[in-house]
């Protein structure tokens, strides 16, 4: 798996924990306007927020598949049918996700500043960050992968630091 596929997938997990972590306030049970939901969609589409979640049908597939063939390996052919299945039948789901997406975005924001993100976007400024958006997280994930080995080194040296003052050697 490339690292790029494992950004997406934690960064369609990260995703998935703050809409499931999101609490339902009056505000959100509020129904938007169609314009609204239609300028949501529109950012959806630009920024390519979607992506991130096409990994998500077909993670959750293959985590149930691999817990059924742990049950029963000589189900492998069966199970794979299945999960091809699956993936066909479940895919349209994501429309269903992508509306409560819209829906947070319209009534979070307000139409004109979903037109004023909509134009940001589509602006030089907008159309750098987007495409240099993927590179960025890679590079972030890398670095803060890098920074946090280098802490979990220090951390243990002043764990074997501390320990040994108290006379155990570790």
């Amino acid at each position: 798996m490339s690292v790029q596929s494992l950004v997406r997938l934690a960064a369609a997990g990260f995703a998935a924990l703050l809409l499931a972590a999101t609490p339902v306030t009056p505000s959100l049970a509020q129904q938007p306007s169609k314009s609204a939901m239609s300028l949501a969609n529109e950012i959806l589409d630009i920024k390519g927020s979607m992506t991130i979640f096409e990994a998500v049908i077909p993670g959750v597939i293959e985590k149930s598949k691999a817990t059924l063939l742990q049950m029963n390996p000589n189900l492998f052919k069966d199970l794979n049918e299945v999960a091809t299945n699956l993936r066909k039948e479940l895919a349209p789901r994501l429309e269903s996700l992508r509306a409560e997406i819209a829906q947070i975005y319209a009534v979070r924001f307000t139409e004109q500043e979903m037109k004023d993100t909509i134009a940001f976007y589509k602006s030089p400024l907008g159309k750098k960050i987007l495409s240099e958006e993927p590179t960025f997280v890679d590079r972030s994930m890398s670095a803060a992968q890098d920074w946090a080995i280098k802490l979990n080194d220090e951390v243990l040296q002043r764990f074997r630091a501390e320990m040994k003052k108290r006379g155990h050697s570790l």
